[in-house]
C-alpha cells in the first residue's frame, strides 16, 4: 500500500530465512481484514509501499534450524502477530505483547497477502492443521487467524456469561462473531448495533436476540429503552471510532464492561466521571491473543460447532486485491479471501 486508496500487487524479493526461528510458508489463502481499511483510508502516500496482510493458512517451504515442532509440508494457520509461546507474557495469555514477538508486515517482515510469507517465532506462532481437511472448511480455520477469534476475545474479556446482557457494536465480520462467541458464552440477550440487513441477519442467526440500526445518540436512547432504562451488563465495541466508543460509555449499565477490539483511531478518550468513573464501568480489551485461543477454536471448527467462516462472502486472486480492498471500503462486500 502507496498511501490511501493506492494498492499495487509487486514482484518482491522470495522470503528467505533470516533467523534460525524462522519458517518460510507459501500462502494458500489470505484475507482483507477490517482493520487493513484503516490505512487505507488514512495512509499518506509515500515513495516505498507498505507489505499488506496478516490472516493466512498455508504450507511450510522451509524451516530455520531451531524451529521444532514443524516440517516442509505442513499445512498451517498464523495468528495475525507472531509470538514465541514461552515467555512469561506469553503464559499469561497476551502473545500480542511478546517481547520477542511482532506484526506481519513490520520491521522487515513481508505481510500475507502474497504468494509466501517469511514467519518468525514460527515454532511458537503456526498451528498446524490436518493436512486432509475438508476444503469447506478452510474459510473457518481462516477465521482463526484472526476475525473470529478476536470477537471471540471480546467476549471472554467482557466475561460475558449466562445471564448477562450484551451489546455489540459494529456489524462488520468482528462484530458478528463477537456475537457468535457471546451466544456460545451462554449470553441471555444479544444487542447488536448495526444497520445492513444482509448482515445483521447472519448476527440474528448467530444469536442476536434485537438490532439496534440508530446510531450515536438514538442508538444509545434506544438502547437503553430496551434495557428498561438500566443499560447493558458488557458492550463490545468492535468499531474503532470515537464515535463508537462514546455509544459504549452511554450505553454500558453501572458496574458494566466495555471490552474494545476495533483498533481505536484515536489517542485520547473519556475516562472521567460522566463516562466511565461515574458508573463504576470496567474499561477493556486490545489486540487478541489469538493463539492462546487457537487450539480450542480449532477443534471446535473440525468438529462442526462453529461455522465462521460464513463471514466471508467474496473471494479475489491475488492480483485483484485492490478490488477486495474497494469491495469492503464501500461495503459492496462483508469480509474477502485472497487466493494467490
Amino acid at each position: 500500500m502507496y498511501g490511501a486508496g493506492d494498492v499495487r500487487v509487486e514482484e518482491t524479493a522470495v522470503p528467505r530465512i533470516v533467523e534460525p526461528t524462522d519458517a518460510v510458508v507459501r500462502v494458500t489463502l489470505a484475507c482483507v481484514c477490517g482493520s487493513d481499511l484503516h490505512p487505507y483510508r488514512s495512509l499518506p502516500a509515500a515513495e516505498e509501499g507498505v507489505p499488506m496482510g496478516h490472516e493466512f493458512l498455508g504450507v511450510v517451504e522451509e524451516t530455520g534450524s531451531e524451529v521444532t515442532g514443524l516440517a516442509k509440508g505442513d499445512f498451517v494457520v498464523s495468528p495475525f502477530a507472531f509470538a514465541d509461546n514461552t515467555c512469561a507474557i506469553c503464559r499469561d495469555g497476551f502473545q500480542t505483547a511478546c517481547p520477542r514477538g511482532g506484526w506481519y508486515g513490520n520491521g522487515g517482515v513481508g505481510g500475507a497477502q502474497a504468494e509466501a510469507v517469511r514467519v518468525p517465532q514460527a515454532a511458537g506462532t503456526l498451528v498446524k492443521l490436518p493436512g486432509d481437511v475438508d476444503g469447506a472448511l478452510l474459510p473457518s480455520l481462516l477465521t482463526l487467524s484472526d476475525v473470529y477469534l478476536t470477537g471471540y476475545h471480546a467476549a471472554h474479556m467482557g466475561r460475558v456469561s449466562a445471564g448477562k446482557t450484551v451489546t455489540v457494536i459494529g456489524d462488520g465480520a468482528v462484530g458478528l462473531s463477537a456475537v457468535l462467541a457471546s451466544a456460545r458464552m451462554g449470553a441471555e440477550r444479544i444487542i447488536l448495533m448495526g444497520r445492513h440487513q444482509a448482515r445483521t441477519d447472519l448476527g440474528r442467526e448467530w444469536g442476536a436476540t434485537e438490532v439496534v440500526a440508530e446510531r450515536g445518540e438514538e442508538g444509545v436512547a434506544r438502547v437503553r429503552e430496551l434495557t428498561g432504562g438500566e443499560g447493558s451488563h458488557i458492550v463490545l465495541e468492535a468499531v474503532g471510532l470515537m464515535p463508537a466508543y462514546e455509544q459504549a460509555y452511554g450505553i454500558v449499565r453501572p458496574g458494566g464492561i466495555i471490552s474494545r477490539v476495533g483498533v481505536p483511531q484515536y489517542e485520547e478518550a473519556p475516562v472521567g466521571f460522566g463516562s466511565l468513573f461515574g458508573k463504576n464501568a470496567t474499561l477493556t480489551g486490545g489486540p487478541a491473543p489469538v493463539r492462546a485461543y487457537l487450539d480450542a477454536a480449532l477443534q471446535d471448527v473440525l468438529d462442526g460447532r462453529i461455522d465462521p467462516g460464513r463471514v466471508f462472502d467474496a473471494e479475489v486472486p491475488l492480483d485483484q486485491v485492490a478490488d477486495a480492498y474497494r469491495a469492503m471500503d464501500t461495503r459492496t462486500h462483508l469480509k474477502v479471501m485472497v487466493r494467490p
